[in-house]
């Protein structure tokens, strides 16, 4: 729990198929399983990370965070990303590092879901999935695809991200 003083200075494991986990609309599909949530009021930096799924032919649309660095590890699948308008290819061991105000977008190109891990510092992403997404429980059907809110604009400007470019 966030503000379980007794939990203020534990370490955490997380099993695989545990945590949050929220199906996300077009045109990413696929879904966000959220590991772990930092901040003071669990005696932690603040920060989180999870894993992504995008399914094949799909993508994270183009986005910046204004305030936010962000990490990116590809663990399975192939696409590309493109940072700061330059094209890269994401496949198994590629690692990102995202600057403040870096506009990147993740493509699967592969016939197959591309996973990966995400870590953003400080924190805050986790709740801009929860917004967009619908509850996940592992092992679920996907749902048909489904749009974004139509607050979407409302949501980013909540969460972690920039100003549109």
């Amino acid at each position: 729990m966030p503000n379980d003083p007794s939990a203020q200075t534990s370490s955490r494991v997380v099993q695989p198929d545990a945590g949050q986990s929220f199906w996300q609309p077009v045109p990413a599909n696929g879904h966000v399983e959220v590991k772990v949530v930092g901040g003071a009021a669990n005696g932690m930096a603040e920060f989180d990370c999870g894993l992504q799924e995008v399914a094949p032919g799909c993508y994270v649309r183009e986005h910046a965070h204004d305030r936010n660095e962000e990490l990116i590890f590809v663990h399975e699948g192939e696409g590309e990303a493109v940072v700061d308008g330059e094209t890269h290819p994401m496949r198994p061991g590629t690692t990102f590092y995202l600057a403040k105000d870096s506009r990147h977008l993740f493509r699967n190109t592969g016939d197959t879901p591309m996973r990966f891990f995400w870590t953003l510092l400080p924190g805050g992403l986790s709740p801009f999935f929860e917004a967009i997404g619908r509850a996940r429980t592992a092992g679920d059907a996907a749902p048909a695809p489904f749009p974004r809110p139509d607050d979407i604009a409302a949501i980013e400007q909540n969460t972690v991200f920039g100003k549109a470019k």
